[in-house]
This record gives structure tokens, sequence and C-alpha cells, in this order.
């Protein structure tokens, strides 16, 4: 039977020096295909809300959304350590972040959670951690405040700076495994990353990270045109993708598929008996 990976194998990557790798996923097939490719970590990410659903920002998915998804995640996934997004003011208070575990761990099957934000969180992630529920926090970059903050890099300046430092280690203190640290200065991410005990998952936040997190559709590079700078397309399936669809239409239009080879045949003296039937009528 395959075990599943756990937050003491995910620490213990980084005890041992070992990259972590982790992606976003948002169905059965994308996580089936990632765990072929040996990924420990899928995350579940809000970003579903604008790759999947077409929304402009993260903000307008809701818990059902991310629950839909990861069900589909979950059944698609033996071995990684499946990590579950909670959306946009689903955990404004105490109580709405225990309601929103609950649904999430047992209705999704995740195996742990990420929570936007720093100090001002801590006390819902020690609630959250003490009631036995893993998080994963979000600093720097946090898309679900973009209103406030903007999509620009974050922590520049040597208040912000030492403000990011204070919230990686308040979100240690109260309980969390992991942080991701999003768009923020290498130097910083590196030195942070010294400074705490717990992993340190960076997206534009350079190589000293304890391991990275890429988007499944910037990885893949299934969109046309240019992907943000902290992302890498790996390769251009989308490209693919069209040119296949293109071809298919092309054939279809003309009539040079089907072929024989995609189709079934009956023998033809049952045929011949059932036309002349229908003739006959």
């Amino acid at each position: 039977m395959t075990r599943r990976m756990t937050i003491a194998d995910f620490q213990k990557m980084k005890d041992n020096g070992h990259p972590i790798a982790m992606v976003t996923v948002y169905d059965y097939s994308s996580a089936l295909i990632a765990e072929q490719a040996g990924v420990p970590v899928l995350l579940v990410g809000d970003s579903l809300g604008m790759v999947m659903h077409g929304h402009d920002t993260t903000l307008p998915v809701q818990l059902e959304d991310m629950i839909f998804h990861a069900k589909m995640v979950s059944r698609g996934s033996r071995k990684a350590l499946v990590v579950v997004d909670l959306p946009f003011l689903s955990y404004a208070t105490e109580q709405d972040a225990v309601i929103a575990a609950r649904r999430v761990m047992q209705e999704g099957g995740g195996q742990a959670l990420k929570l936007e934000g720093g100090r001002e969180i801590a006390p819902i992630v020690k609630r959250l951690t003490e009631m036995g529920v893993p998080v994963m926090g979000h600093l720097g970059l946090t898309p679900q405040s973009q209103h406030q903050i903007g999509l620009r890099a974050q922590a520049k300046d040597i208040e912000a700076a030492r403000k990011l430092i204070e919230d990686a280690k308040a979100i240690e203190a109260a309980g969390a495994f992991g942080i991701v640290l999003e768009v923020v200065p290498a130097e910083l991410a590196g030195l942070i990353a010294r400074e705490v005990n717990i992993p340190i998952i960076g997206i534009g936040a350079g190589p000293q990270c304890d391991g990275q997190v890429q988007v499944w559709h910037d990885v893949l590079g299934l969109f046309e045109g240019k992907s943000p700078r902290h992302a890498h397309r790996f390769a251009e399936i989308g490209a693919q993708m069209v040119e296949a669809l293109s071809h298919y239409n092309k054939q279809v239009s003309e009539g040079s598929f089907p072929t024989k080879a995609q189709s079934v045949s009956m023998k033809f003296e049952i045929f011949a008996d059932i036309e002349a039937g229908q003739k006959a009528h």
C-alpha cells in the first residue's frame, strides 16, 4: 500500500536540505499527472478562480468551489500531501475558520489548509492547529489582499522587510508547518528560510527557499501570452493542444475523419437484411 506524504515528511525534506517541489492542481486529471511526475506536494489554490473559472481575481472564489475542486484532486492523488486554500474571508473569525476547515477537510479530503496573512491571523492559525488542523501560511504578495496591497513585489523597504520577518516568526509560533512566500526579494526570502525552522516555499522569491510552488497552467504553458515574471514555462502544451484541435477540426470539416480504424463494423449479411427490411417498409 502506498503511503501518503505527511507534514513530518515535509519537515524532514527541509531538515535534510532536500528542495521541495509543489504545484497547484485543480482537478482529477491534473492531480493524477502530477503524481505520476513525482511531485510531493499538491496545492488546490484559489487561483482556480482565474485559471479555471475565468475571474479576474481570486476574490469571487467561495468555500463550495474549493471543496468541489479538492474532492477531484483527492480522488486523483494517493501519495502527495494535498494542501487546500481557504478562500477570501472564509476565516475572518476563529469560528468561521473552524467551520471552513471542517468542511474542506471532511468534504474535500485535503490533508492541510493554507491561509493568507501574518500576525493578524496568528490566533486563527493557533486555534486550528490546536484542533489538529495542519496549516500552511502565505505571506508577501497575498492575492486575497490585492486591492489593499496591489499586485507587485512586497517587502522591498526596511520597514516592510522587518514586518515580513516578524510575520513569518508569528505564523511559525502559532503552529504552521510551512509558509509560502510570494514575490518578495530573494535575499530576504533566504534570510527568513534560515530564521524559521519550518519549510519556506517560494514563488517569485528566489532559489534560497526550501522549495518552490508554481501554477499548473504556467508550468505547462497552457495559456497564450506572457506568463508572470515569477513563473517559468517548462513546456508549451497549450500550443500543442491548439495544433491538435486544429487538425481535428480540419479533418472533420474535409471528411477525412473518422476512418475505418475509428469505426465499428457489422457482418455484411446482417446489414443487408436490415437494409432490405428498411426498403420493404
